[in-house]
């Protein structure tokens, strides 16, 4: 399944090169915390990168260290993701995608989705605040920052 990912993440970002020069691609990274059925609460890590097709939707791939919860949870995702500007340089989005989840050798593949508010400080760089859902008794509350190409 990852190479399924894998694959077309590599056809996304082919097929929308031409469009590198335009601004739409951007990279990040994120710190927050993630909460995993009965366990405490542990540090969570990541790194994005997205292509935005218009104001209002994006693509994205991400991998995220969600912490240790009887073993070290990873997940990469990948997600189609819906934004609406609400003020100037305020947008409100939603998240819908994918996920795998691997801890200790185990593997889950599940839906996902999330819901944030992000804030352009400059045109390369956009803040942000998400929760996200990522399994029946997952979640993640991140902070990050973006850089737009």
């Amino acid at each position: 399944m990852i190479k399924k990912i894998t694959v077309a993440a590599l056809l996304a970002a082919t097929s929308f090169a031409a469009s590198a020069a335009q601004g739409n691609f951007y990279a990040g990274a994120d710190i927050g915390s993630s909460k995993f059925k009965h366990y405490s609460s542990d540090t969570s890590v990541g790194v994005f990168g997205g292509y935005n097709f218009n104001q209002n939707v994006a693509v994205e791939l991400g991998y995220r260290d969600l912490g240790d919860f009887d073993g070290s949870v990873k997940q990469t995702a990948l997600s189609v993701i819906g934004s609406v500007p609400v003020a100037n340089k305020v947008a409100v989005y939603g998240r819908l995608g994918f996920n795998r989840l691997s801890s200790e050798g185990e593997h889950v593949n599940r839906g996902l989705f999330g819901a944030g508010v992000s804030y352009e400080f400059t045109k390369q760089f956009t803040g942000r605040v998400e929760l996200q859902r990522q399994y029946n008794n997952a979640h993640n509350l991140s902070v990050g920052v973006a850089y737009n190409f």
